[in-house]
């Protein structure tokens, strides 16, 4: 998922309305100042019933956990969906760090088919290029409608490439959500226990 300006308000919603046992595990970018400690994991973790968490390079993919990239790191999913951050001097993508790019690309070439990027409200067009690269390799994408995004520039940048499956207003993606995952097969996700480089 990825997010910007009225995203905190998106993404609370959404994982509000995720159940505690979802099959799939959630990577989340979300643009951040980088001069302040980000509280997003925290406030998300009070509004869903999904385990929330800062991700940190080692960190492993799980289902039923969210991940939220920290302040001034691209986040990406390597092999066998660990987690790795990118340096805090990594070029900016769409004049942001984290940027949706790197993680929609990284997460399209470990899951292929069995990727789903979400484009939240937020500016700057981010997001775009990498809703392509899931398509190409057989993934689906959701954008946020106009009428429930306080910007809607990402979700429509990614809407014109014509690579977007749904556009839904907010309440209604969770539930499309459910719905996909429970259609995928063959997930490479554990669905019990989650490696961390760190104590949680």
């Amino acid at each position: 998922m990825a997010a910007s300006v009225g995203g905190l308000k998106a993404l609370s919603i959404i994982l509000g309305d995720l159940p505690a046992g979802f099959p799939a595990a959630i990577a989340i970018v979300m643009h951040l100042s980088p001069d302040h400690k980000s509280l997003l994991a925290e406030i998300l973790s009070s509004r869903t019933h999904l385990e929330v968490k800062q991700a940190q390079s080692g960190d492993m993919l799980c289902h039923s956990r969210v991940f939220v990239a920290p302040p001034n790191h691209h986040l990406l999913v390597v092999k066998g969906g660990r987690l790795q951050l990118s340096s805090s001097a990594a070029e900016k993508v769409h004049y942001a760090r984290p940027s949706a790019e790197p993680l929609f690309a990284s997460v399209a070439e470990e899951y292929k088919e069995n990727a789903i990027a979400v484009v939240l409200t937020g500016g700057d067009g981010d997001g775009s290029f990498g809703v392509q690269i899931i398509k190409e390799k057989g993934g689906q994408v959701i954008a946020q409608d106009r009428p429930t995004s306080q910007d809607f520039s990402m979700p429509e940048t990614a809407i014109k490439t014509g690579d977007v499956d749904f556009i839904l207003p907010l309440n209604e993606i969770a539930p499309k959500l459910i719905a996909l995952v429970s259609g995928l097969t063959d997930i490479k996700v554990p669905d019990k226990t989650c490696e961390t480089n760190s104590q949680n």
